[in-house]
């Protein structure tokens, strides 16, 4: 019986019966079997009244030499004699179904229930630690729903990788230079009027927010009114009864931003517009279609007068102008003061938070290293470039001609500098997958310049978060904002915990308190409930639900059990779990749950995937009500029964409550 406890002890059994069913391998068909040959899982529900876990027999009888059937029985009656746990097995068209003894439960429950830490190991900050980058965001606009999957992934991977014993370092890198932020910071002080947070009343980050807005719609007015312009010259040569090409070029390259070839091709499209409506007149100026106005922006955009002062201010900033420099310090200092609500509001902290404004002149000096080593390439213009063609990519930008950075630029100084300060066994960066390519080359870059801890570069690549409306543009002004999406969905859950009188006298401040825990969890469940690597669709309503896969309902079943511990009023650690009881069912597969959360612990760590500890706590607060409802827990009379069954609850709260940790969520005590 000794193997039984050690196991119900530390909890090993996966890894146990992996060991076990390779030892048989060897033993009986003289050949050895790797573990990760080995698939075992929970027991298909409609056999889990006998069984609890499945090996799956069909891959390994190739190595056995033995039907499906032959294989299973075999193993089977090995397992049974070498291991006391295993109670009875059966074999179901090439399954090996393993039943695990009822003691095995009683003994795992009682020497663990009490652990508050159960599957969370404690970080081990003598290692070589792993850096985790999310958030990244830009100062020229208010954090949004995009950034909230971003944060809430950062935020829960490390904690996972921490609650597997590694030493994490969470960062932050904020863009606070560029010609985005020029864009913003341009547009105060063309149209601001002196405006300030204080003035305004609006938070810093989506004050500034709203002149980047600002700026891209002044930039498209200005380049439609030159379309405009052009349409209208156009239309009235095509009008004149001497009509003449060479007439229309002379006008349109006099002054106008246009090659030969675009303004004969904005030609044809008019001339087929008007005959397409059949309509002529010396006040009617014809409209193109969209895609062409679109190319024709696009065609213009290096034109305008506006981006070109956009690009000259940030020259002004790399050269350290004091004007620039000051507005640049006043705005940015609006910026975090924004962000730091967003974050607490959403409970995201950081150990470190880098800034491009300091980096990007490290990566500065890595381009010149690469240039001195011949790695990469100065063309006629000054600009700095790297091939990447025998890589399967092409050519990339390193530095402009001009002499400023670009992304690329600003990343491999971060990388750089973060590898000398911490020397790293890993780099996470939590970025979205439309950066895929970036990320490629970022590695294939630091490879070409022979740093060997290239290879430790993941990118984290995750999927949009789109609206029923479409995809979000912040230009346009078209994003869902942090704050107004954390307030909506709290003030959701303020108006469904009403209607359900979920409340039980609290007071106001507590109330208030329970309409945030919910509300966050709510939308912090519905996020990471996602597979990371898919695309996802939001909706506020559908997060805050009491039933059915949502953060509420698995925070409901937790106070559902804390009420029923202050029901009880037995002191929790003092439970007498002592001598033979026969559990039910439902029993068993919650303990069978509890006991697997050890396992989905790493796997989520492996797969860098909140969305397994999500679907697993949801799992496990299903199987929680049905247990609560079919059996009876403080009207049992058997008092060891009981006992064992109020341990049961505790433990299942314990690991909720350490589940919905690893989501940055909070249960709540009372509901």
């Amino acid at each position: 019986m000794q193997i039984l406890i050690i196991f119900a002890e530390k909890n090993m059994i996966w890894q146990s019966l992996i060991q076990a069913i390779s030892e048989a391998f060897n033993e009986l068909y003289g050949q050895p079997l790797s573990p990760e040959l080995i698939n075992i899982q929970q027991t298909n529900a409609q056999f889990r009244n006998d069984a609890d876990i499945t090996l799956m027999v069909f891959p390994l009888v190739r190595i056995s030499k033995r039907s499906p059937e032959q294989t299973a029985n075999d193993i089977g009656n090995y397992l049974q004699n070498k291991l006391d746990y295993v109670e009875s097995f059966s074999v179901v068209k090439g399954f090996l179904n393993l039943r695990i003894a009822q003691n095995f439960w009683i003994t795992f429950l009682k020497n663990n229930y009490t652990d508050t830490t159960f599957g969370i190991k404690t970080p081990d900050t003598t290692q070589a630690p792993f850096i985790v980058e999310y958030s990244s965001p830009n100062t020229n606009k208010p954090l949004h729903l995009g950034h909230i999957r971003n944060n809430l992934l950062g935020d829960s991977i490390s904690k996972i990788l921490k609650a597997n014993g590694q030493n994490v370092l969470q960062v932050n890198l904020v863009n606070d230079r560029g010609i985005h932020i020029c864009k913003s910071m341009l547009a105060w002080q063309k149209w601001g009027k002196d405006e300030t947070p204080e003035t305004s009343g609006l938070k810093g980050d989506k004050l500034v927010g709203k002149y980047y807005v600002m700026f891209d719609k002044k930039y498209k007015a200005q380049l439609s009114r030159i379309l405009r312009k052009a349409i209208k010259i156009i239309y009235t040569e095509l009008n004149t009864d001497n009509f003449d090409e060479n007439s229309i070029l002379k006008k349109l390259t006099d002054g106008f931003p246009y090659t030969p070839e675009d303004i004969l091709l904005l030609t044809k499209i008019i001339k087929e517009e008007l005959v397409k409506i059949g309509k002529q007149s010396a006040t009617f100026i014809p409209s193109i279609p969209y895609e062409a106005e679109r190319d024709f922006m696009e065609k213009l955009k290096d034109k305008s007068k506006l981006l070109n002062e956009a690009q000259e201010m940030l020259k002004k900033w790399e050269t350290g102008d004091t004007e620039v420099k000051k507005l640049w310090k006043t705005m940015n200092k609006w910026v975090y003061a924004g962000f730091d609500v967003t974050y607490k509001s959403l409970g995201i902290d950081f150990d470190k938070t880098y800034y491009e404004s300091q980096t990007y002149l490290l990566g500065k000096d890595v381009v010149k290293e690469g240039v001195k080593e011949g790695v990469f390439y100065t063309k006629q213009d000054g600009s700095v470039w790297i091939d990447l063609s025998d890589e399967g990519l092409d050519e990339k930008l390193l530095l402009r001609a001009n002499g400023t950075s670009v992304y690329m630029t600003q990343d491999l100084g971060t990388a750089s500098a973060r590898f000398n300060e911490f020397h790293p066994s890993k780099m996470i960066y939590v970025v979205g997958n439309e950066q895929n390519y970036h990320f490629d080359v970022l590695k294939k870059v630091l490879s070409k310049m022979h740093y060997s801890w290239a290879d430790n570069i993941r990118h984290f690549s995750y999927g949009m978060v789109e609206l029923p409306e479409g995809k979000m543009k912040s230009r346009e002004g078209t994003v869902v904002d942090a704050d107004d999406l954390i307030a909506e969905v709290i003030e959701t859950a303020r108006q469904t915990t009403m209607e359900l009188g979920k409340l039980e006298s609290f007071d106001t401040q507590e109330a208030q308190n329970l309409f945030r825990i919910l509300g966050l969890g709510g939308l912090k469940y519905f996020i990471l409930k996602v597979d990371p690597m898919k695309n996802m669709m939001f909706n506020p309503k559908e997060s805050i639900d009491f039933t059915g896969n949502t953060g509420p309902f698995i925070q409901y079943t937790y106070a559902r059990i804390q009420s029923l511990l202050r029901k009880s009023d037995n002191d929790v650690a003092k439970l007498d779990l002592s001598g033979n009881i026969d559990i039910h069912h439902e029993e068993r597969e919650l303990l069978f749950l509890c006991s697997d959360f050890n396992r989905i612990v790493k796997l989520a760590a492996d797969e860098l995937s909140p969305a397994q500890i999500a679907n697993y706590v949801y799992e496990l607060a299903k199987q929680y009500n049905q247990f609560y409802q079919r059996i009876s827990v403080l009207k049992e009379e058997n008092e060891k029964l009981r006992d064992f069954r109020l341990a049961l609850s505790y433990f299942t709260a314990v690991i909720i409550r350490n589940s919905m940790n690893l989501l940055g969520i909070e249960v709540p005590q009372r509901m």
